[in-house]
């Protein structure tokens, strides 16, 4: 025959206090959730009124922060280039540069850049369209 466990006094309040008590207990799936967003947040850098030159230098520390930190995907937000003044060469402008055309490309010829970029796409419309590109990074793990 089986003994039933019996539980003493001091454990049976342990047992109670304990369950009253929620301080030490995390919330799994709330921890899980910001942990996930963290991780999968989308970062972004706007270019918007930088010139070809800065913008360059912005984009080379983006990408390598990026990387560095474990991120997948990343925003570059270009801008359409609508307000230049020189559309036939996207590298020149005289009041403001096309960034459109260039980011991409100097990410492609950027020789440490082009170990940490695995593809560029246009953005989706809802993070900017013809005036955004994604930049995917390859895994840290692989390198």
């Amino acid at each position: 025959m089986k003994k039933k466990n019996i539980l003493s006094r001091k454990d049976e309040k342990d047992w109670v206090d304990f369950i009253k008590s929620t301080e030490n207990i995390s919330d799994k799936e709330g921890s899980f959730e910001v942990k996930n967003n963290r991780i999968n947040k989308l970062r972004k850098l706007d270019l918007h009124g930088y010139s070809l030159n800065s913008a360059n230098k912005e984009v080379k520390e983006f990408i390598n922060e990026s990387f560095n930190i474990g991120c997948k995907k990343i925003l570059i937000v270009t801008g359409k280039g609508s307000r230049s003044k020189s559309h036939e060469n996207p590298y020149f402008s005289n009041k403001l540069n096309i960034l459109k055309n260039s980011v991409p490309e100097f990410v492609r010829n950027e020789k440490n850049l082009k170990n940490m970029v695995s593809r560029i796409e246009k953005a989706s419309l809802k993070d900017g369209g013809e005036g955004a590109i994604y930049i995917f990074l390859k895994n840290t793990r692989n390198l």
